[in-house]
């Protein structure tokens, strides 16, 4: 009996040994080329800027907010990375004629401050679309990038105007459906 149990154990601390040591000599033969498998980080230099350009016709505004927003800071791109500004610069036209669902044109309030006392301003959509059609457009926008100096160096790439007309037609903009962009 004791020596079935001692041949056990021994055929058993030589397959272990003997496995240790192929398995060694496996990894040896089997290097990995690490080099191939390291994150590539976008910097200014490597980044692929283009221009965009997205009609706002009867589009809902928090939508179209999003989906540029999402278009500006490049998170549609392979090589997104948190820290860079590595966006498309966006224009969107026909400003004035984004929609608002709901009673949000009328309800919606937007708030400012002019620094005196007694300074604060309160403006609904309806009446800043009347004054000026393209500052819906860009709050809502600015409310969806980061809150920081990227943010700011992000709002920069972004072009609102109220009608059809743009000058930035030397840029050659690609005319995107902002739906599709995912």
């Amino acid at each position: 009996m004791f020596i079935a149990v001692f041949e056990k154990r021994f055929v058993f601390l030589r397959t272990t040994i003997l496995g240790l040591e192929y398995h060694k000599q496996t990894n040896k033969s089997r290097k990995v080329d690490t080099l191939s498998y390291k994150t590539k980080s976008a910097n200014r230099k490597t980044v692929k800027k283009e221009w965009v350009l997205v009609d706002a016709n009867d589009q809902i505004l928090g939508r179209l907010a999003s989906n540029v927003a999402f278009i500006l800071r490049g998170k549609h791109k392979p090589d997104f990375t948190p820290h860079v500004d590595g966006g498309d610069n966006v224009i969107i036209i026909n400003a004035e004629k984004v929609k608002l669902t709901g009673k949000k044109m009328t309800d919606k309030q937007y708030f400012r401050h002019t620094g005196y006392p007694g300074g604060q301003v309160i403006e609904t959509p309806e009446k800043l679309m009347a004054k000026k059609p393209i500052a819906v457009v860009e709050k809502a926008v600015k409310g969806m990038l980061p809150k920081s100096r990227l943010g700011a160096e992000l709002f920069r790439n972004l072009n609102v105007y109220a009608g059809s007309e743009h000058p930035h037609e030397a840029q050659k903009p690609k005319k995107i459906n902002h739906n599709d962009i995912k």
